[in-house]
């Protein structure tokens, strides 16, 4: 399961992970990021150990998607050694998601 992530504690379980992160910017009223739930939850599950998948709720954390420039949900940004790596926007296909964390992963 995607685990959720806060303002609060974004820079222990982000930046400082110890593997790549991918952090869901979404929100609840948010049509294409509802569509995003089961394939965020997959890879959740199928990345397990390799990298950590998390759920950032922008309308109850609006500091770190600031910090991000994030304007536009949902964004999916790929962190690896505490650095952007990758950044996307709007629902996208599982497979063009394992892509760009595969290529984090190596």
């Amino acid at each position: 399961m995607a685990a959720p992530v806060t303002d609060a504690d974004f820079e222990a379980e982000v930046i400082k992970a110890d593997t790549p992160v991918l952090v869901d910017f979404w929100a609840p009223w948010c049509g294409p990021c509802k569509q995003m739930i089961p394939v965020v939850e997959e890879l959740a599950g199928e990345y397990e150990g390799k990298a950590k998948i998390l759920k950032m709720n922008v309308d109850e954390n609006p500091e770190t998607p600031g910090k991000f420039n994030v304007l536009s949900i949902p964004t999916f940004i790929i962190f690896k050694g505490g650095e952007t790596v990758s950044t996307f926007i709007g629902a996208k296909s599982k497979e063009d998601i394992m892509k760009e964390l595969d290529a984090v992963i190596g």
